[in-house]
């Protein structure tokens, strides 16, 4: 089937971050490792012309497709599916909890310039112990830039502009790992970048058992917002008081010169529940 002959018939609108996928084995990648029953629901995010979509209504019990480009939609409509659900709307702006009932899996090739909010839509942030989103999820399937796969399954041991805040969040409510990488003549038009297929399983249970979690967000996201400086400065500039600072690090006999690239998520738990018994 030749995708990409049918995509140059769409007008495809860059303030969307429209790049359709193109190409034939990567659509079927997807649709293996979704691992897709009769019995499951996906939502798919930006669908576009329904190349993907196509698929995956031949699979599962229903696809529910969520996409903001009515010309997009107009196309989709010409699927023509019976298990097929079409909703013309924002994605950040979607109740995800209400669309159905019962568990679903999420398929999708989202626009790269809002990678971070989705991902926090899906999952919730850090200190979102119950979100309503995440409870519904059994997993994802995400195409994203390549450096953004990076930054998603990195560690402290990765190099330093890797590892950070969207680490931290994918990897706190997720298992994630990086399927295949994605070359871009796979798309259409062609972006500047290449690109990943990621999976994200989701837990249950958060990563860390933390006092307060909020807390652990504030921790973690001062040790990242000034990359150049040490931990103990950065803290410092957040608020954080000189004594306490001190008194955490040395009990946990961390180096007050590290920055916080070089510490684990399991490190930053510790040092925010140290933080707070000695901010208290």
């Amino acid at each position: 089937m030749n995708y990409f002959e049918r995509a140059k018939f769409f007008r495809t609108k860059k303030r969307l971050g429209q790049n359709f996928l193109v190409d034939g084995e990567v659509i079927q990648d997807i649709i293996d490792y979704a691992q897709i029953s009769q019995d499951d629901i996906i939502v798919e995010i930006g669908p576009g012309v329904g190349f993907v979509t196509e698929q995956l209504v031949k699979y599962a019990k229903k696809v529910i497709a969520i996409e903001l480009d009515e010309e997009a939609i107009k196309e989709l409509q010409k699927l023509n599916a019976p298990n097929l659900e079409i909703i013309h709307q924002d994605i950040l702006k979607t109740d995800l909890f209400s669309l159905c009932d019962g568990e679903f899996k999420v398929v999708a090739n989202i626009p790269y310039y809002i990678t971070s909010p989705i991902i926090a839509l899906l999952l919730g942030e850090v200190d979102d112990l119950d979100n309503k989103n995440r409870n519904k999820i059994k997993d994802i399937i995400l195409m994203v830039q390549e450096e953004v796969a990076n930054r998603m399954t990195a560690d402290e041991t990765s190099p330093n502009k890797q590892y950070g805040l969207l680490s931290i969040l994918s990897q706190f409510w997720a298992d994630v790992r990086v399927l295949r990488r994605v070359g871009r003549k796979c798309f259409y038009p062609a972006p500047k970048v290449n690109s990943a297929l990621v999976k994200l399983d989701v837990r249950k249970s958060p990563r860390l058992s933390l006092s307060d979690y909020s807390h652990f967000r504030k921790t973690v996201k001062t040790a990242f917002a000034q990359r150049r400086k040490n931990i103990k400065n950065c803290l410092l500039s957040g608020g954080f008081s000189k004594e306490s600072i001190v008194k955490a690090m040395e009990n946990l006999g961390m180096n007050e010169n590290t920055r916080g690239e070089k510490l684990s998520i399991e490190d930053f738990g510790r040092l925010s529940e140290e933080l707070l018994k000695y901010g208290k």
